[in-house]
């Protein structure tokens, strides 16, 4: 587990998936799992009604947004 403190002073813990099922409750597994199902929907509408998509490219370590034509453009 790997704490996060915030600028606020809120302290975040973050759980990594090997540790997720030594850490975390069945009821807590099935809202994660929900999570991750809502963003993949919400990708695919946007994908499908041709809005441009956030994403994060982990090899070069930067923020992108992708448009409806396949156009890329990184964060500054």
């Amino acid at each position: 587990m790997t704490t996060v403190n915030t600028k606020s002073g809120k302290i975040i813990n973050v759980v990594s998936r090997e540790e997720e099922s030594k850490m975390l409750t069945l009821s807590d597994q099935e809202m994660d799992a929900r999570a991750v199902e809502a963003v993949k929907a919400a990708i695919n509408k946007a994908r499908v009604c041709k809005k441009p998509i956030a994403g994060y490219d982990k090899e070069n370590k930067k923020a992108y947004i992708e448009y409806a034509n396949g156009d890329i453009k990184y964060a500054k």
